[in-house]
C-alpha cells in the first residue's frame, strides 16, 4: 500500500491526523466507485438476457395470413344429387294390386254374370270359392302355389309359410274369417282392368276400381256388406277403396289378395 505524505509546513501533529482520514476517504471512494462499476454489469447483462429471452419467445410470422379467406383451402360443396329419372313406361312399372281408380274419377264397368268372364278366370274363381266355403284354409294351399308364381297376399311381403301367414292375419286361429272375406268378395260385381294390356285383369270387388264417393244407395249396400261405415269414412279420407280385393289374370293366375293402399 502507498503511503501519502503530509505536508511539510504541516505539524507532525497535525499530520498524523490528516495523514489516516485522508487514507479513509480515497479508499472509501474506491470502494464506492467498485461497487457501483459491479452493479452496473450485472445489470446490464441482465437487461440483455431478457431482451434475449423475448426475441425467442415471440412467435414468428406465418407466410400465410391465416384470418385471409382468400389464402385458405376451399371446403367442397355439398354433393349434388341426380333427380330420379322418370320410368319409360310408368304404368307397366306400377303395381296392379294396388288402388285403381281412374285418373278423371269415372265410374268403371261393373260386371255381375259371371259368364262373361274367360274360362279359366271362372274356373279359378270357383275354385277359390269351393276352398273358402270348406272351411279348411289348407284347401287354398295349391291355389296359392309356391315360388314366384306364388299369390301375393301382402302388399310388403311377408316371411314364411302363406297359410301360416292368412292365419295370423285372419281374426280366429284356423283362418276362417278370412275364407269368410274371400267368399264375401267373390260374391259381388267386379271390373275389368287393362283389357289386352300388359296387367290385364279381373277384380273382385269393383269397388277396388270405383270412385269411393260416386257410389249409389244400392253399391252403399253392398260396399256395407264388406266394411263397417268407420271403415268407409276412412275409405273417403283416402279417396279409395283400400279394403280386401281379389286379382285374377286371363289366364286363370290368381295374382292376388291383399289389403291396403
Amino acid at each position: 500500500m502507498t503511503m501519502i505524505r503530509p505536508l511539510s509546513s504541516a505539524s507532525p501533529s497535525v499530520s498524523r491526523l490528516v495523514t489516516p482520514g485522508l487514507f479513509v476517504f480515497l479508499a472509501g471512494m474506491f470502494l464506492m466507485d467498485a461497487g457501483a462499476r459491479a452493479d452496473a454489469r450485472p445489470h446490464e447483462q441482465q437487461l440483455a438476457l431478457s431482451e434475449m429471452q423475448e426475441s425467442a419467445q415471440a412467435p414468428r410470422k406465418s407466410t400465410t395470413d391465416d384470418t385471409n379467406p382468400a389464402t385458405q383451402i376451399p371446403l367442397p360443396g355439398p354433393l349434388k344429387q341426380e333427380p330420379s329419372k322418370p320410368t319409360e313406361n310408368p304404368e307397366e312399372q306400377s303395381d296392379p294390386a294396388r288402388p285403381h281408380v281412374g285418373e278423371n274419377g269415372s265410374p268403371p264397368v261393373v260386371e255381375y254374370d259371371i259368364e262373361k268372364l274367360p274360362t279359366a278366370v271362372k274356373q279359378t274363381r270357383q275354385h277359390i270359392l269351393e276352398a273358402a266355403k270348406s272351411g279348411n284354409i289348407e284347401a287354398l294351399r295349391p291355389l296359392i302355389g309356391t315360388g314366384e308364381d306364388m299369390t301375393a297376399l301382402s302388399l310388403s311381403g311377408y316371411e314364411g309359410d302363406p297359410i301360416d301367414y292368412l292365419k295370423g292375419i285372419s281374426g280366429d286361429s284356423n283362418g276362417q274369417e278370412v275364407l269368410a272375406i274371400l267368399v264375401d268378395l267373390l260374391e259381388t260385381g267386379f271390373v275389368h282392368l287393362d283389357a289386352g294390356g300388359a296387367n290385364e285383369l279381373y277384380v273382385w270387388p269393383y269397388f277396388f276400381a270405383y270412385p269411393i264417393d260416386k257410389l249409389t244407395p244400392p253399391q252403399m249396400v253392398e260396399l256395407y256388406q264388406i266394411i263397417t261405415a268407420g271403415d268407409y269414412e276412412d275409405m273417403k279420407t283416402f279417396g279409395a277403396y283400400i279394403f280386401y280385393r281379389i286379382g285374377i289374370s286371363p289366364d286363370g293366375k290368381w295374382q292376388f289378395f291383399v289389403a291396403g293402399d
